[in-house]
């Protein structure tokens, strides 16, 4: 069976529609309201994508890797997914 992305959120538009629900929207363009991304996001940018060229992509999952096994006890906020001692962001 697959379980991609767009059947688990077709899955998840189906409960919410039956329990009567309503799904925050955020817009396209506004980083305002997801602000734990956007950090996210302007942090990887200033601390590794600014400083760093890729020469292959082996070489751009090193380094990926290891600035995220730097940032994520860097960062112990709760916005990240926590799947038991594992912490991924």
């Amino acid at each position: 069976m697959c379980y991609g992305p767009e059947f688990v959120a077709k899955a998840v538009q189906k409960w919410i529609a039956a329990v009567g629900a309503k799904t925050a929207y955020i817009a396209p363009g506004s980083p305002w309201e997801n602000g734990y991304v956007e950090s996210f996001n302007a942090r990887l940018r200033d601390e590794l994508l600014d400083g760093e060229i890729f020469y292959s992509l082996r070489e751009a999952q090193i380094i990926i890797e290891s600035w995220r096994r730097h940032y994520n006890p860097a960062s112990e906020h709760p916005s990240g997914y926590v799947i038991g001692a594992k912490r991924f962001c």
